[in-house]
């Protein structure tokens, strides 16, 4: 006899990740239960780059002021030279928002501050994690997940209807399921240690003896704190002393310097850098994500980026199977997810591979995450064919500042704001399209609730009159349909559970 569903969807991992899952499912009023065998909250500093392409996941959550707030932008780097002098440069090439493009800062949010914004907001919607409860084991049938977990409470098993495993580069998860996890140890080992100090400003980001694998280390200021973040390749073998004292030493041997004294350390972690990916993103009702389904090196800020945008592909997919749209749907997070990982794989390895032979640099637009897209995957649909310099289906949605009818200024990203998809019709008969449910009908042109001032809207998605956009829950346009093929973009809505309204 099977037990009845404790919950909906079983989250292992209270990460960014697994917070971010918990908080798009929390919208969208999907049960679930969100556990981290950790007795308390992450305490480091590991994961401090929030991307562009994140920033805006983070509006549409609800939390991008919060993060501001707590954080702040990237200080210069500082080289300094053997003789003591120094040459600031900016860490990041720099660029002014755009209309389509509205976050181009380079913030800096400490992991452990950015996970604490993600439980503030979860709590808002009346959920918070279960630390120190720990995922034991599984089994799956075709109907749901009978899982085991173990707390200080005891143990207590949990039929669920789907299980997500968000818990890390060691994740039970992805071992329970025998997922290979293929790659390579990419023979750096380094040290990172968040330290309160005395001898350096915070006014820069203080690197010392860039491009020497033996000698090279930085001191960064973390925004939002009196802290400083460590970094520092280390010997492949031996124990680091990672005391206060220890520090110290260290700092002055790399340095030179004396003035350099390590008062505190907070977290430390001496660690080998590795490559992997996992063969697959999902056996069954069972799903990984995160750093469990990928890691690389931090070179390039991707890797915490990546996990909550894992998060996000998946988050409404689960919703919307459960509220009754195929099962297919899922099939597609894997489709979408993993080659995204492959090509952050390749751009952190890539480099650590330049920072290894020619010491820091600057980051630039690929490191952005906002020409990531979908246009290979089943869900993307454009009819007619269009050019491939316009915006297609499976692209980033652009923002663009319009009006409503009553004279009101907003942003197509307020439009889009949501668990809802958003359907835009550019000089369209809007009766073509019946309503629907989780679905928002906005219109440009006569009678049309949108203003398109300047054409921003047409121009920044490349549109004629009679043109429809349909953008999906995560950002990305999933169709784009002239008024001639308005059934296909109904046999869309229908493949995807858009019902129509009886």
């Amino acid at each position: 006899m099977k037990l009845p569903f404790t919950t909906d969807v079983l989250i292992a991992g209270a990460g960014a990740a697994g917070l971010t899952l918990a908080i798009d499912l929390a919208r969208r009023n999907v049960a679930f239960r969100l556990i981290d065998k950790l007795p308390s909250p992450f305490a480091g500093s590991r994961g401090k780059g929030i991307q562009p392409r994140s920033q805006e996941i983070f509006e549409d959550l609800g939390v991008i002021d919060r993060l501001v707030a707590v954080g702040g932008t990237y200080p210069p780097q500082r080289e300094y030279r053997e003789d003591g002098t120094y040459e600031d440069s900016p860490r990041m090439e720099e660029h002014e928002a755009t209309p389509d493009e509205p976050y181009l800062i380079p913030l800096m949010v400490p992991q452990f501050l950015t996970e604490a914004v993600l439980r503030e907001r979860l709590a808002e919607f009346g959920h918070r994690p279960n630390f120190g409860c720990e995922l034991t084991a599984f089994e799956q049938d075709a109907e749901g997940v009978t899982a085991h977990v173990k707390s200080a409470d005891g143990e207590e098993t949990l039929r669920v209807g789907y299980l997500v495993g968000m818990d890390g580069g060691k994740s039970y998860v992805r071992h329970a399921l025998n997922i290979e996890f293929p790659g390579k140890t990419l023979r750096v080992r380094a040290m990172v240690a968040d330290v309160r100090l005395e001898g350096l400003g915070t006014d820069a980001w203080h690197r010392f003896n860039e491009g020497s694998m033996e000698k090279q280390t930085s001191f960064c200021p973390l925004r939002g704190t009196d802290m400083f973040q460590v970094q520092a390749p280390i010997p492949m073998k031996g124990d680091i002393n990672l005391s206060a004292e220890g520090l110290t030493a260290w700092a002055a041997a790399r340095t030179g310097r004396e003035d350099i004294v390590i008062r505190e350390v907070l977290w430390a972690s001496a660690f080998n850098m590795n490559a992997r990916m996992a063969d697959k993103y999902r056996v069954g009702r069972v799903f990984i994500g995160g750093d469990a389904a990928h890691i690389h090196p931090p070179t390039g800020g991707q890797g915490l980026n990546t996990s909550v945008q894992d998060a996000y592909n998946l988050g409404w997919k689960l919703a919307a199977v459960i509220n009754g749209a195929p099962e297919k749907l899922l099939a597609t997070y894997e489709e979408e997810r993993r080659p995204i990982a492959a090509e952050m794989l390749g751009l952190s390895t890539k480099l650590l591979r330049a920072a290894k032979e020619r010491g820091g640099m600057r980051r630039g637009r690929e490191t952005h995450q906002l020409d990531l897209g979908y246009p290979e995957s089943s869900l993307s649909l454009n009819k007619p064919a269009r050019s491939p310099e316009l915006v297609i289906a499976g692209d980033r949605a652009p923002d663009a500042p319009i009006r409503g009818a009553a004279g009101q200024s907003t942003r197509l990203f307020k439009l889009f704001q949501g668990p809802h998809w958003t359907l835009l019709g550019y000089e369209v008969d809007r009766a073509a399209v019946a309503p629907r449910r989780d679905l928002h009908i906005h219109t440009v042109g006569a009678r049309g609730d949108i203003i398109d001032e300047g054409g921003l809207v047409r121009d920044g998605y490349g549109l004629s009159a009679g043109d429809w956009v349909l953008v999906r829950p995560d950002g990305y346009v999933g169709a784009i349909v002239s008024s001639s093929e308005i059934a296909a973009l109904r046999r869309y809505l229908d493949d995807v559970g858009i019902a129509p309204i009886d």
